[in-house]
């Protein structure tokens, strides 16, 4: 149950980590803002359509900057009370670091079990309307919107592929589908190329434009133009295309889930994916594994300032995005298992904490 001094310690965590993220974020977005001020000045982007921007800007800053906030409040937290000999006191009361860490531990659970949600769906969600506002004032990441090269595994005997695919009009240009024999599906039975494909939302069907269809049987080719071919028969929509061309941060956990089901029933290599859809639970999980760490390093009297302990926070977070990238690099090229990849960092600096948990005075 929670006494006066588990409220007293959590108070001083609680306010210290939403002050150390408020000031991570402001500073982030400036850095950010100044970086573009070019590309607003030469958009003519109002005042109100910036502040939007970053407004969907402000959940993946808080996902990224949450664990170092969670870091500093659990090094400065912990150190003042070891600078001012109130750790030290509650230990002579015989409160052991273990109890000490209880509610904070505690906490950070929450905050990641939070975290989870908040990263799953609500960051992708703000993505996806930072990148459409990107694309719409300030022609940022305007590949999104007319991706090229697209192929699609429609199903076991047909393959599409598109050159360039318009989101905002729905159209494909340069489509080409392939129908393949379903005894043999080395064998090429027929063929649809056309300049376009439209989409048409209310009958939920396929047009093709100003194009010709080929058909194979036995050696002899025949040919049919035509101007609009209805197809009915695909399998996918104008918004699969769409989610296909999303990266994972626009994707939240089910769409993600889903995108790689599809993936892996077409044949494609998924690693890459499954790291990224593993990682959306692994990472939020560095708030928990950065407390363990942080309180036992801070429990030990020094002669340091919020200065030093600003600096470990930022070292210790540094390291362990070097150590994320560098399994990511891994995971995506499928040298390491993708479940393993995502968690990785994670049991390292695990490992690590519960080193430096159990080689300080309890």
């Amino acid at each position: 149950m929670m006494n006066t001094i588990d409220r007293y310690v959590l108070r001083q965590f609680i306010t210290t980590a939403i002050a150390a993220l408020a000031a991570f974020m402001v500073l982030f977005v400036v850095v950010d803002m100044m970086e573009n001020l070019d590309d607003f000045l030469d958009k003519s982007a109002g005042v109100g359509i910036i502040a939007t921007y970053y407004l969907y800007f402000l959940p993946e800053i808080a996902k990224l900057m949450i664990p170092v906030a969670m870091l500093l409040s659990a090094l400065f937290t912990t150190g003042r009370l070891s600078t001012f000999n109130e750790l030290t006191t509650l230990k002579s009361s015989g409160m052991s670091l273990y109890r000490f860490m209880a509610p904070l531990v505690i906490f950070a659970f929450i905050v990641s079990g939070a975290s989870i949600y908040f990263n799953g769906w609500v960051v992708p969600f703000a993505n996806k309307k930072k990148l459409e506002l990107g694309r719409n004032y300030f022609q940022k990441n305007i590949e999104f919107v007319a991706e090229n090269n697209i192929f699609i595994q429609d199903s076991p005997t047909r393959i599409l592929s598109i050159a360039m695919f318009d989101d905002s009009r729905q159209i494909a240009r340069q489509v080409s589908i392939q129908d393949f024999d379903e005894k043999d599906p080395t064998i090429l039975v027929g063929r649809y190329d056309a300049n376009e494909m439209r989409w048409d939302p209310a009958q939920k069907s396929w047009t093709l434009i100003n194009g010709m269809e080929r058909k194979f049987d036995r050696g002899k080719e025949s040919l049919d133009a035509f101007a609009a071919r209805p197809l009915g028969s695909l399998n996918f929509s104008a918004e699969d295309i769409r989610k296909k061309q999303e990266k994972p941060d626009e994707m939240d956990y089910n769409d993600l889930k889903q995108f790689i089901m599809n993936q892996q029933r077409g044949g494609q290599e998924v690693a890459r994916w499954l790291v990224d859809f593993y990682g959306k639970i692994a990472f939020p999980f560095a708030s928990v594994i950065v407390v363990i760490f942080g309180i036992p390093f801070s429990s030990v009297k020094r002669r340091s300032g919020l200065g030093v302990e600003f600096g470990i926070a930022l070292a210790v977070c540094f390291i362990y995005m070097i150590f994320l990238k560098v399994s990511q690099a891994f995971g995506y090229n499928g040298d390491l298992d993708p479940l393993l990849t995502a968690w990785l960092a994670n049991i390292i600096f695990l490992a690590a904490g519960i080193y430096n948990l159990l080689r300080v005075a309890k």
